[in-house]
C-alpha cells in the first residue's frame, strides 16, 4: 500500500476519494477520539491518515465529529465527490435522512456536516459494518492509548 500523507498538491484535483472514519469513547460518555483514513482515486492509495484524541464525549459526539474532522480533511483533496464510510449506523442514516435527530447537541453536528457538504459536488454517506472500519479503528484507540 502507498502512503502520501499531505502532499495535497498532486492531489487536490482528484474526483472522487473514499474515506474510512471512526469514533471511539471509553464510557458513554467518557474519554473520546476519531480515527479517519482517505483514498485517493485507486481506492488503495492513502492520501491521509488522522489520528485524534477529542477530550471528554458520548460515542455519538465522537462519530460526528470524526465525520466534521473527515470533511475538512477532504477539502485538501478535492471539491468533487467524497463518500464517506462509518460503522455508526445511527449517524449514517441521520446524515442520509433515514433518521430524524432529536438530541440537540447531535443536531448542532448533524448541521454542521451539511454546511460543510457544500464544500463538495456530492458527498455519500454510507454504513459498513465494524470488520470493515479496522484501520479508522485502529486509528481511534491509538489516540486514545496516547491520552
Amino acid at each position: 500500500m502507498k502512503i502520501q500523507f499531505d502532499n495535497w498538491f498532486d492531489t487536490m484535483n482528484m474526483k472522487n476519494i473514499y474515506i474510512n472514519c471512526d469514533g471511539a469513547s471509553q464510557g458513554n460518555p467518557g474519554r473520546a477520539a476519531i480515527g479517519i483514513q482517505i483514498k485517493g482515486e485507486d481506492k488503495k492509495t492513502v492520501l491521509k491518515q488522522h489520528s485524534e484524541y477529542i477530550g471528554k464525549a458520548t460515542n455519538n459526539v465522537a462519530e460526528y465529529l470524526a465525520v466534521l474532522k473527515s470533511l475538512d480533511l477532504a477539502k485538501r483533496f478535492t471539491n468533487q465527490n467524497v463518500f464517506v464510510y462509518s460503522d455508526s449506523e445511527l449517524v449514517v442514516r441521520q446524515l442520509t435522512g433515514k433518521y430524524q435527530v432529536k438530541n440537540k447537541n447531535l443536531k448542532e453536528l448533524f448541521n454542521q456536516v451539511q454546511k460543510l457538504q457544500n464544500s463538495f459536488q456530492k458527498v455519500v454517506f454510507t454504513h459498513i459494518r465494524r470488520e470493515y472500519n479496522v484501520i479508522a479503528d485502529q486509528l481511534a484507540n491509538e489516540a486514545l492509548d496516547r491520552h
